[in-house]
């Protein structure tokens, strides 16, 4: 499979189906309560399987006219040929003339795909074999660092996507973590970020992780340095090392590897180059959780879970390639995602997991969302024509029910959100002696906590009006502030307990509602150019920040104003 001419874009506002969603629009009137009076399967015909998770679409603001709209757009821009195009591997990433093929990181060994000449399903296998290897040597205790000692802590340094998918994944999958091993993450060039993640560590039980696929990542490369610079002053001041060129050398062999494909930085750092685990240029930082840079991951669960991960990975993928739209769960909801952008004005979208573990999963999000679909040309140059991306947030229930659900059920905004949660938790608990009230003895609290999950999406939906109010004897002065218009949109995944498997349906369910989205509005979900001139400047900007005046001079009044600020209150 060589790469393949990009076809200009469909603007989906010229489709048939965009004016007609616009029209439906117009006159659509949400009202949960009657259209599921009137449609007792309603919840049944808009509920879908999609591997192990139970999707419930049925509380979102669409009739069956809006969802055949839907549909019939994907068809009108190609989303099933872009969705092809991508699985085989043509250079669906137009600026950057690359293949997508984070799908191939999960794909079957025995199912072989050439890209550009390569067989990549095999260059994978060998790839995870050695992170495997690697990860049964940290587990069983045969490497050992300078004193002989097993690893006991892992710190993962990298930025972007080289922390944000390990760290929330180690979160998440947390009771499958091996006793005695620990993972900490570094990411923040802040200094404060090295310095306390490393402060209480026995650095002979220590072993670093570099990840940077061109190991010249500014933040990572930094910490990895200062990460270098503590360890060899601790162990010279523990005595497990010589203050000596040849003891230095020999720290960093032992308690430093790297996931990276520039070998020669590798080593020039120190690092053995048959201690670097690769990846490739098809696999973007906010898609590779599931490469090498998972590697901390591969550890602290082990290979078979990671490999149930990968497992649970590819049954979503396998759900998006397969299924028809109409009960494609990644199709559909991007498609409603579209809906609430462009026809319906919202501007945010929350994540809401109710399952502690995940409490990563919305920041995680952030990255592949916005960093996907933030775009405001189109994969052809030419500027969109509709609006793109939306704001992605939010927090644990029921946290969030203490803090910022009051904005989505009585504001003014529109805030579609996907609640999550597990049937089964890692840890069932029960209240032994309750509160002698609503929470009986012995109570299930796990019980008690999806109740939260149930009723929140059960009150935005339906809402409570003026005469529910009055009939509980509120005041009359009251009733408004008490009313709840309901007619909130909200999706609900239910899953049987967050397992490896799980966790990896859950992260390519989202990697394709980006993709739908992307589709749709005609842009390439997998370049990120916008991340670049900040940090340019940054560079530039640094030796003004270090005293140089002639740099000062250089720069706008209010960045040469807040520099100069800044070196007084640093003096």
């Amino acid at each position: 499979m060589t790469s393949e001419p990009a076809r200009v874009p469909v603007d989906a506002t010229t489709t048939h189906a965009w004016g007609s969603l616009t029209e439906l629009s117009k006159n659509l009137r949400p009202d949960l309560r009657g259209w599921f009076a009137e449609d007792p399967a309603r919840a049944g015909r808009l509920s879908h399987q999609a591997a192990d998770l139970h999707v419930d679409l049925s509380k979102n603001l669409v009739t069956d006219d809006v969802l055949a709209a839907l549909l019939a757009l994907a068809d009108e821009v190609g989303l099933a040929e872009r969705r092809d195009a991508m699985f085989a591997g043509e250079h669906i990433n137009v600026t950057e003339d690359r293949a997508v093929l984070h799908t191939a990181l999960r794909r079957p060994s025995d199912e072989p795909l050439t890209v550009d000449g390569q067989d990549v399903t095999a260059d994978v296998a060998d790839e995870i074999a050695k992170v495997y290897a690697f990860a049964e040597k940290v587990r069983s205790g045969e490497w050992t660092g300078v004193t002989d000692e097993p690893v006991r802590t892992i710190v993962n340094i990298g930025i972007g996507g080289s922390d944000l998918g390990p760290v929330m994944a180690y979160e998440a999958l947390e009771p499958y973590v091996q006793d005695g091993l620990e993972v900490r993450f570094v990411s923040n060039i802040d200094p404060t970020d090295v310095a306390q993640k490393t402060a209480d560590l026995d650095p002979t039980t220590t072993l670093f992780i570099v990840a940077s696929k061109t190991f010249g990542t500014l933040e990572t490369l930094t910490n990895a340095r200062l990460a270098r610079d503590w360890l060899w002053r601790s162990l010279v001041a523990a005595g497990a090392i010589e203050d000596s060129e040849e003891g230095r050398a020999d720290a960093v062999a032992k308690h430093f590897v790297a996931v990276s494909t520039a070998l020669d930085k590798v080593e020039a750092f120190g690092i053995d180059p048959a201690n670097a685990f690769g990846f490739w240029d098809w696999v973007g930082g906010r898609y590779s959780v599931d490469s090498a840079i998972g590697t901390s991951l591969a550890v602290a669960i082990g290979p078979d879970a990671f490999a149930d991960f990968l497992g649970g990975f590819h049954a979503m993928d396998e759900h998006f390639r397969t299924e028809p739209f109409e009960r494609n769960v990644p199709a559909l909801m991007g498609l409603l995602n579209v809906w609430y952008v462009n026809f319906r004005d919202a501007h945010t979208h929350a994540v809401l997991p109710y399952a502690q573990q995940l409490h990563r999963f919305p920041a995680y999000l952030q990255q592949l969302t916005m960093e996907s679909n933030g775009k405001s040309v189109r994969w052809d140059g030419t500027p969109v024509t509709t609006e793109t991306g939306e704001v992605f947030w939010g927090e644990p229930g029921t946290n969030g029910q203490h803090a910022f659900y009051q904005l989505i059920h009585q504001g003014t905004r529109l805030i579609p959100a996907d609640f999550i949660a597990v049937a089964n938790p890692a840890y069932p608990l029960a209240d032994a002696v309750g509160d002698g009230g609503a929470v009986e003895a012995g109570a299930d609290v796990h019980g008690l906590f999806l109740a939260n999950f149930f009723a929140q999406t059960k009150a935005l939906a339906f809402g409570k009006t003026a005469d529910e109010v009055r009939a509980e004897g509120v005041a009359e002065d009251l009733v408004s502030a008490k009313v709840f218009s309901g007619n909130r949109p909200t999706t609900s995944i239910l899953a049987p307990a967050l397992t490896p498997a799980v966790l990896g349906q859950l992260v390519a369910l989202y990697e394709h509602i980006t993709f739908v989205q992307g589709v749709v509005w005609g842009i390439d979900s997998f370049d990120q150019w916008g991340v670049e001139l900040g940090k340019k400047l940054a560079l530039e900007i640094a030796p003004a920040v270090a005293g140089d005046e002639a740099a000062l001079a250089a720069q706008d009044p209010s960045t040469a104003a807040l520099i100069a600020r800044y070196r007084e209150l640093r003096a």
